[in-house]
């Protein structure tokens, strides 16, 4: 994938260890709220592409995300993912497959041409790679369920995996929205509660777990999401490929 610069924002592979501190850095202060050097490293680092999405003017880092390239469903088990969700089903999955990781957004910046350009470097990566799938953890901040109630319902309504991928429980702490929540979702608020990354999952054919994982270590909430390619809507491609050009 090469840069991606769209107006005042470029996106970028990470080079340097440089870059990886302040992604590491970035994603401390955007899960955690640490401004005090913290850093947030696993063992998956080491073997993650990372995506910067900087300001053109001043260098800042504004988000980042990392991405782990899988053969096929047969190396589902590699995947950070797994840790967290029992993915037997997706094993059968027969083309090249993306985990996209770790995607924040700087707390300061709500500027929506942030996830423009960083959707726009991903689709880069899909099309110049022939990815068949991308999935990953899709976060809630906090680990209070009741607050995203609506969201929750949504989902379990519209958004769930076909049975033939859907993920089972593997994590020790789950709240089962599926088969807990019996309210009807208001839909204004379930798309104001729904974390940015997984509302454009959402808009372009992806699904999730009928579960969601409490994750208190990084102080989240988080529902395993897939897009198959495929299911992307045309007009959306389309919109990500202008943006990625």
């Amino acid at each position: 994938m090469v840069a991606l610069a769209k107006g005042r924002y470029v996106a970028r592979i990470a080079e340097t260890e440089q870059d990886l501190l302040a992604a590491q850095r970035l994603r401390q202060l955007a899960f955690l709220g640490d401004e005090d050097g913290a850093l947030d490293q696993d063992a998956f680092d080491p073997i993650c592409t990372h995506v910067l999405v900087e300001e053109r003017s001043g260098g800042r880092l504004v988000c980042c995300f990392r991405i782990l390239p899988l053969a096929g469903g047969a190396e589902i088990d590699r995947s950070y993912s797994a840790q967290f969700y029992e993915l037997s089903a997706l094993r059968d999955f027969d083309g090249p497959m993306v985990e996209m990781g770790r995607f924040c957004i700087h707390p300061d910046c709500n500027d929506p041409d942030i996830l423009r350009v960083a959707w726009g470097a991903m689709t880069a990566y899909v099309d110049e790679n022939n990815v068949e799938m991308l999935f990953g953890c899709s976060s809630f901040a906090g680990t209070d369920a009741e607050r995203y109630f609506d969201a929750f319902a949504m989902l379990r309504d519209r958004h769930l995996a076909p049975k033939r991928w859907l993920p089972r429980v593997k994590a020790p702490n789950v709240f089962r929205f599926a088969a807990r929540l019996r309210r009807k979702p208001d839909l204004k608020l379930a798309q104001m509660r729904m974390p940015p990354l997984l509302r454009t999952y959402l808009m372009m054919g992806g699904w999730v777990s009928d579960h969601a994982v409490v994750d208190r270590q990084m102080n989240t909430l988080h529902v395993f999401t897939g897009l198959e390619i495929r299911a992307i809507p045309p007009a959306r491609k389309r919109l990500l490929r202008a943006i990625g050009a």
